[in-house]
């Protein structure tokens, strides 16, 4: 079993009800990321439904979740002729610290129609860009093989550039291949995209995060790009884009996150 797979396993509790253990191999500054913490209710959500792929998910981060032991308690809200929407809940000590919602439908049941009015990022070749490196509380990118294209890379060395975006290359390092519940890792899992002009800060903690899966990719790499246009009163946007590398679109992204200079507790 791959290690993601291990880290978003659940054991029932009740017929509508789950209990997880929260790892610590997906984190950011010790944080369990907001991707990996969606991808354990999504496979709960994903659990309970008559349909076979998550479709969009949404998740509200209410207040800091930690890694460790969390329930996880599911309503169905809606069943149409072609989804199936739940809502799930993450509590831990007793508080609801995330509540998301799922929409779900047969994939393979899905339209053929196409119409790209844009065309997928691109990143520099793979063995061009920088891979990043492991570093400490940050264990994602010991799992993750990232890679940022040279052009918006420089924040590391404390060279910025004007324009908040990043784009580059994603696969887990184990090689597992892409599903619906990774995808949702994988939509958080670059760095902030105003990183690139505005530096590192100590943490962007996320108030809403959404996922819209369009294709379960068959290739190695996914290329991404993330791009943040707006920071007022406290607030930014992050809007992202995932393909593949027969240039298919797999995923769009949306996160609604605090932004401040200095460190900040979680909301």
């Amino acid at each position: 079993m791959h290690l993601f797979d291990q880290d978003i396993l659940l054991t029932k509790e009740r017929p509508d009800s789950f209990k997880t253990e929260i790892s610590r191999n997906w984190s950011i500054n010790g944080n369990p990321n907001g991707g990996y913490l969606l991808a354990i209710l999504a496979n709960a959500m994903q659990q309970k439904s008559n349909r076979n792929s998550v479709t969009i998910c949404t998740a509200t981060y209410l207040s800091k979740t930690i890694s460790g032991q969390a329930d996880l308690a599911l309503e169905n809200i809606g069943r149409t002729q072609h989804f199936d929407r739940w809502e799930a809940k993450l509590i831990q000590e007793g508080k609801e610290k995330i509540r998301a919602m799922g929409t779900f439908s047969d994939i393979e049941n899905s339209r053929t129609e196409k119409r790209y009015e844009k065309s997928p990022p691109d990143p520099a070749p793979k063995e061009d860009c920088m891979q990043i490196p492991p570093m400490g509380e940050y264990t994602i990118y010991e799992n993750m093989d990232i890679r940022l294209d040279p052009g918006c890379a420089g924040w590391f060395t404390g060279s910025l550039i004007d324009i908040s975006e990043h784009k580059g290359w994603i696969k887990f390092k184990n090689d597992r291949p892409f599903d619906a519940l990774s995808l949702l890792l994988i939509a958080d899992a670059f760095p902030p995209a105003f990183f690139t002009s505005q530096g590192i800060i100590a943490w962007v903690p996320t108030i809403e995060f959404s996922v819209n899966i369009r294709n379960i990719p068959e290739t190695q790499w996914l290329k991404c790009i993330f791009r943040t246009h707006f920071i007022n009163n406290g607030i930014l946007e992050e809007d992202g884009e995932i393909w593949d590398e027969n240039n298919e679109l797999v995923a769009i992204s949306r996160q609604i996150a605090q932004f401040s200079k200095k460190p900040t507790q979680q909301a």
